[in-house]
Formats: C-alpha cells, sequence, structure tokens
C-alpha cells in the first residue's frame, strides 16, 4: 500500500470510528429518528451536487429493486438500530458489535455459494469472532451493565451492512457508489421525515448536540463516503474493508477517554476475539 493509500486508510479509520461518540452525544437529547433524519438529509445535501457533476445520479429502472433493499439494509434499518441503541449501550460497545460485519458478511457469502469460507484460515476467524461475540454479549448483559435487546439491535445492524454490501456486489458492481449512496440518503430522509416531525425536540437541544448531528451529517457521512471511495480506489475493496478493525480500535477509545465509559470485561475479552476473527474471516483463500 502506497503512503497516500495509508493516509487515506488512517483518515478513514479515525472518520468512521467516531460516529459512535457523536450517537451518543446526540441521543441524550434527540429522538434517533430526528438525528438520522439529521445525518442522512445533510449527507445527501452535500452529496446530491456531486454527484450529479460527476453524472452518476441516473441509475437504470431494472436496477432500483436492489438500490431500494441496499437502502433498507444499509441506512433505514442498521444506522436507526445503532442510534436507538446507543440510549442503553456504551458507545465503545456498539463500535465492538460492528466489527462483526465482516463475519456475517464471510457466512453470507458462503450461503450465496463461495465455498472459500470453509477453508481452514476462514473457518477459524468465524469460530474465534464468533466466540468472542458470545463472550461480549453474555458478559455484557449478565452483568446488567448493557442492554441485552439494545446489543441485539447492533448485531442486527451489523448483519444489515454484510448483507448490503453482499447483494451490491454481487448484483449492481457496475453501479457507481456515489450514486447508489446519494439515492440511499434521499430515500433514508423521506422515509425518516414523518418519524422524525412525530418525535421533533419540544425543546431546543444544547449546542453539543446539534453539533454532533452536523458532525455526522458532514463529517462521518457525506466525507467519509467520498474519501472511502477514493480509498477503494487506491487499494481496492478488500483492503478498504479492513478499516472496520481501526473504526473499533477508535470507538473504544474515544468511549474511554472522553465519554468516561469503563473498559468492561466483556469488551477486554470480546474485542481481541472479534478483531482477530473477523480478520481471518475476511481473508480470501488462495485456493
Amino acid at each position: 500500500m502506497s503512503k497516500r493509500g495509508w493516509s487515506q486508510f488512517a483518515i478513514i479509520g479515525f472518520i468512521w470510528g467516531i460516529p459512535y461518540l457523536f450517537l451518543k452525544i446526540a441521543v441524550e437529547e434527540i429522538s434517533p429518528s430526528v438525528v438520522v433524519l439529521g445525518r442522512v438529509a445533510i449527507g445527501a445535501a452535500i452529496l446530491l451536487p456531486i454527484a450529479i457533476k460527476r453524472k452518476v445520479l441516473f441509475i437504470p429502472r431494472k436496477y432500483w429493486p436492489f438500490v431500494l433493499l441496499y437502502t433498507v439494509t444499509e441506512l433505514i434499518g442498521p444506522w436507526y438500530f445503532i442510534t436507538a441503541a446507543e440510549q442503553k449501550i456504551t458507545s465503545g460497545l456498539a463500535g465492538l458489535l460492528v466489527a462483526t460485519v465482516p463475519i456475517w458478511a464471510a457466512i453470507l457469502a458462503s450461503i450465496f455459494g463461495d465455498k472459500t469460507v470453509w477453508h481452514a484460515g476462514r473457518l477459524f476467524g468465524l469460530i474465534i469472532g464468533f466466540i468472542g461475540v458470545v463472550a461480549v454479549v453474555g458478559i455484557e448483559s449478565l452483568s446488567g451493565r448493557q442492554d441485552i435487546v439494545a446489543i441485539g439491535m447492533v448485531i442486527l445492524a451489523a448483519m444489515g451492512y454484510a448483507y448490503a454490501i453482499n447483494m451490491i456486489t454481487r448484483r449492481i458492481p457496475e453501479v457507481p457508489g456515489l450514486g447508489l449512496n446519494t439515492w440511499a440518503m434521499i430515500i433514508t430522509s423521506v422515509v425518516f421525515l414523518p418519524f422524525a416531525m412525530n418525535s421533533w425536540p419540544t425543546q431546543t437541544p444544547s449546542a453539543e448536540a446539534i453539533g454532533s448531528v452536523v458532525v455526522l451529517g458532514v463529517l462521518c457521512t457525506a466525507v467519509a463516503f467520498i474519501l472511502f471511495f477514493r480509498l477503494i480506489a487506491e487499494v481496492g475493496p478488500p483492503r478498504a474493508s479492513l478499516v472496520t478493525y481501526l473504526n473499533t480500535a477508535v470507538a473504544v477509545l474515544l468511549g474511554v477517554l472522553i465519554l468516561n465509559e469503563p473498559f468492561t470485561l466483556g469488551i477486554a475479552v470480546g474485542l481481541p476475539l472479534v478483531l482477530v476473527g473477523s480478520y481471518f474471516a475476511s481473508r480470501k483463500s488462495n485456493r
């Protein structure tokens, strides 16, 4: 990987590691629906003129069922689940559970015909990763520090991410990522608008909460997607996907340092197992 690729990798890892911090701040005063709406509306407003200028906004009609399915499984479902879950669990735990995406992606790849998943290295990753997930869920829920329903919501979000990426890779690889995500954010904005209006804050939120939503929309959504497309072009999708591991470390570290979240036994045991498992589960066999 070139110096440029490494620098982009580090920047993306940081940018996609901080949403959990800002989500935690925002949901203290703003409902999840409003947070999601603000995030995607700001992101769409920034990406739309760029997509128009690059002439990637038009998507043929035959691809639209997959665009809608991607929108539901990548944005509408996961972003609401994670945002709502952070009302009851720590930001670090949320980031750790999202790191299971490569594990679910490997399982889905197997279901859709990729038998390399069952080679020794990737199978080892799946086993270790699942041990990590069971350790995290078991220790955190039994200790009473974290809400089991919220934990389940984040795991469902991770499954949605894994399915969305797998689906577009198989079904619509020729659709530009910028155009696809611009439309996904526009659709998500429309879906969440009535729910957000129904749960709009009765009092003006603090500057910290409003600023968190703005940062989520500008930096963690619009800018992050643009930079991620560049990273994929620089190093390719397989290496770009490894940014997940850096995201997790950033999320856990910021939660401990800034929000004073405890570095619990569940995270201490599960974090290395999930990261190691995800790494091996996502590796392609040479055979």
